[in-house]
């Protein structure tokens, strides 16, 4: 695709920190490459992303607990500091419920999707996302909201054991209440422990049933809507390889057709009425038969840029287009093109000890193209070619950043260990050091179990 900047900048924003978030270098590359002004609010100035080619300038993320306040401040700042109107894309869940919150006093400042101002919220509450499903018709594991200890205590008796708790509204979790968005419980007990901390996690806690792991089972959909219920963009993908094992972000992920996913997030964000990019996450269910809807998205996935067309379209690009005015290409898809982290790949096969082959094939070949709009259907291969998401040859820098950043973490892993507990070597002074959690694909912590992880 060839440049297509129109004068009309774009800031990249991502309020939990996480240095090595590879989904926010990604989108500094699709539209640095196609000739626009790339802005980006980063935790760190020695975060990877800072050293890629494309990054016209980065802007430090508020420091401390971010309030609607400090948040709507910070982007008057930063707006003043570009001098012109901007796109503003989100990159993470938190950051996405700000923005469509504060969209109504942006005006004239930024580039939005028009929605209602609660809809991000709504969608990525856990609680009102099951019931939207319920009254859809949209296959989602069964829950029970449990209203007292004894509640919460009996729960198993419907769900069974182990069961999947979450938090209804993870986002109002604070780093001091050390309770995770989601976790794995195996007993009763540990239920009523979690009930009882309703207060500290804000928002009421969810009991789900786990929906085991399978190879090939864990889906997900990309897609960037416009108005009138069109998506421009999209496509459904297969995760091939998790980390950490079986419970987090997409370590190696293949665009595969699968009209059941397709059709379930097509109808789910008609219904809603959604604009903007979305990331939605499915298992498969074996009792079932059926894919499962675990998690809405409101915002990018780290792993966009697995949905790229022939002429480099993705749902970032699509965006871009379509808000600041122009016609947004037909796309023509790709399927079985893989999408590779290649520091969580390695993670992953060393940890499996080579026993997870990437390249399993599920569901029939013969499947249509699950892009939104229809094109391209074939058998699934691999001619679609594969996207690193650190390395690139014409913006090298990032990588080394990122290989420097985990060769010293290991580093400092193992001296620890040769000293004995107790004694742990501290990150160097303005150094980013990746956080050793469980992270969804967004990169925030959250998901230690594998049945809320399918991306």
């Amino acid at each position: 695709m060839p440049p297509f900047g129109a004068g009309v900048p774009a800031l990249l924003v991502r309020l939990d920190p996480n240095p090595l978030h590879h989904g926010t270098l990604g989108a500094v590359r699709s539209l640095g490459r196609a000739g626009v002004e790339v802005h980006a609010v980063v935790e760190s100035a020695d975060s990877p992303v800072t050293r890629s080619r494309y990054l016209h300038r980065s802007h430090p993320r508020p420091e401390g607990a971010i309030t609607p306040d400090l948040f709507h401040r910070t982007l008057l700042r930063i707006s003043d500091e570009i001098g012109k109107p901007a796109v503003l894309i989100a990159m993470d869940d938190i950051t996405a419920i700000h923005i469509a919150a504060l969209a109504p006093r942006l005006t004239g400042r930024y580039l939005l999707p028009e929605q209602p101002p609660d809809l991000p919220a709504r969608l990525a509450d856990k609680e009102e996302l099951a019931g939207l499903c319920e009254r859809l018709g949209i296959p989602h594991p069964a829950m029970v909201i449990p209203a007292s200890a004894a509640e919460a205590a009996a729960a198993p008796c419907e769900l069974g054991l182990p069961m999947v708790a979450k938090w209804s509204r993870p986002w109002l979790l604070t780093a001091g209440s050390g309770l995770r968005s989601t976790t794995l419980v195996h007993t009763a007990a540990d239920a009523v422990r979690l009930h009882e901390q309703g207060d500290a996690a804000g928002s009421r806690l969810l009991l789900q049933r786990y929906l085991p792991y399978r190879p090939d089972s864990d889906w997900f959909f990309h897609g960037y809507f416009a108005d009138q219920h069109r998506c421009l963009m999209g496509g459904t993908g297969q995760k091939v390889l998790s980390w950490p094992l079986r419970t987090g972000l997409t370590a190696l992920g293949r665009w595969q057709p699968n009209p059941e996913v397709e059709q379930a997030a097509l109808r789910l964000a008609a219904h809603v009425g959604y604009r903007g990019i979305l990331d939605l996450d499915f298992r498969w269910d074996e009792s079932t038969g059926t894919f499962h809807l675990l998690d809405f998205n409101p915002r990018l996935g780290a792993q966009f840029r697995l949905f790229t067309d022939q002429d480099g379209l993705d749902v970032v690009r699509a965006q871009y287009l379509d808000l600041t005015g122009r016609p947004v290409p037909r796309p023509r898809s790709r399927p079985g093109r893989v999408f590779a982290a290649e520091n969580y790949t390695l993670l992953s096969l060393v940890a499996s000890a080579g026993r997870a082959w990437p390249f399993r094939t599920a569901g029939s070949d013969s499947s249509r193209s699950a892009g939104c709009r229809p094109g391209g259907a074939g058998p699934v291969n691999r001619r679609g070619g594969t996207e690193s998401a650190w390395f690139a040859a014409d913006d090298i820098a990032p990588f080394l950043s990122m290989a420097a950043v985990w060769f010293g973490r290991g580093l400092r892993k193992g001296r620890n260990r040769l000293r004995g507990p107790g004694v742990r070597t501290p990150p160097r002074r303005g150094r980013a050091v990746p956080v050793p959690r469980a992270t969804g694909d967004d990169g925030s912590a959250s998901h230690p179990d594998s049945a809320s992880m399918p991306r």
